[in-house]
C-alpha cells in the first residue's frame, strides 16, 4: 500500500459507500482527513471508526449542490486543514430507471446538482490553490455508466459522461502544471446506490446484485489509494473496474 503522509485529503460524499471505504483506505495510508457529507451523524461514527488508525480527521458538513455552501464552508476552513493536497471528488448519485418522456425532472435535477455541478463546485473552491502551489491532485469518481449508456439510464449516463469530459478539460486546463487529474469509474459497486435509485425499495436494490458478485466499495479506494501514491511525474488518467461477472453495462453473467 503507498503512502499519504502528511497529506491533507479532502473525500467528498465520505459518510458512506465509496467515500468512507476511501477514507479507511486515505486513513491507514497515513493521510490526514477532511471528511465532508450531508450526514454529519455518519461523519461522526466513521471519525470514531477510524480513531484506531492514529490518523488526524477534521470533518464538514457539506451539501455539494448547494453553491454558496460549498464557496463558505471549503474557504473557512481551518488554517491548519486549508492546503489540500488530494481531492476526491466522490459525492453522487443516481435516481429512477426513467425513460426520459416519463422520468422525474426532480430525480434530473439531483443527480445533474449533485453529480455535476457538485463536482464542478468543489473543484472550483478547492484547485486555485492547487495551482498556486504547483501541487495537488484531483480525483473524480466516475462510472462505467459515462463509457457506455445503458437503457433507461440516459440522464445518469449523461452526468457521468459530463464528469469524464471535465476530467479531460482538467487535465487539458493543468498541463504545464504539476496538479495531476484522475478519474475512477467502477462498473457495479454494492453500496447504498441501488437503495438510493430506487428511492428506499430494498427489495427491488438486491435485485440488482443477484446471482453475481460486484466489486466493493473498498475493491473502489484500493484504486483511489493506487491513483494518489504513484510517483510525482505519473499522472492515472483513468481506470475503469468492473468485477469478473460484468463484461458491460449490460453485459452480466449471474450465477444460479
Amino acid at each position: 500500500m503507498g503512502s499519504l503522509k502528511s497529506q491533507t485529503v479532502l473525500i467528498t460524499g465520505a459518510s458512506s459507500g465509496i467515500g468512507a471505504a476511501c477514507a479507511h483506505a486515505c486513513a491507514t495510508a497515513g493521510g490526514r482527513l477532511v471528511l465532508a457529507a450531508r450526514r454529519r451523524d455518519r461523519l461522526e461514527a466513521l471519525a470514531t471508526e477510524l480513531a484506531a488508525t492514529g490518523a488526524e480527521i477534521h470533518i464538514l458538513t457539506l451539501d455539494v449542490r448547494d453553491r454558496a455552501q460549498v464557496a463558505t464552508v471549503l474557504e473557512s476552513l481551518p488554517e491548519a486543514w486549508s492546503t489540500i493536497d488530494v481531492l476526491i471528488n466522490n459525492a453522487g448519485l443516481s435516481r429512477g430507471l426513467d425513460k426520459v418522456h416519463t422520468g422525474s425532472l426532480d430525480d434530473w435535477d439531483e443527480m445533474i446538482d449533485t453529480n455535476v455541478k457538485g463536482v464542478l463546485y468543489v473543484t472550483r473552491s478547492i484547485l486555485p490553490k492547487m495551482v498556486q502551489r504547483n501541487h495537488g491532485h484531483i480525483i473524480n469518481i466516475g462510472s462505467i455508466a459515462g463509457h457506455q449508456t445503458y437503457p433507461n439510464g440516459n440522464v445518469y449516463c449523461a452526468t457521468k459522461a459530463a464528469v469524464r469530459a471535465l476530467t479531460e478539460g482538467l487535465k487539458m486546463d493543468l498541463l504545464g502544471t504539476a496538479v495531476r487529474v484522475s478519474t475512477v469509474d467502477p462498473g457495479m459497486v454494492e453500496t447504498e446506490f441501488s437503495d438510493v435509485r430506487f428511492h428506499g425499495d430494498r427489495d427491488r436494490a438486491k435485485t440488482v446484485y443477484q446471482g453475481v458478485t460486484p466489486l466493493t466499495a473498498a475493491d473502489v479506494a484500493d484504486v483511489v489509494l493506487f491513483c494518489a501514491t504513484r510517483p510525482a511525474h505519473v499522472n492515472i488518467n483513468e481506470i475503469i473496474l468492473m468485477p469478473t461477472d460484468q463484461a458491460s453495462t449490460t453485459m452480466v453473467h449471474r450465477h444460479p
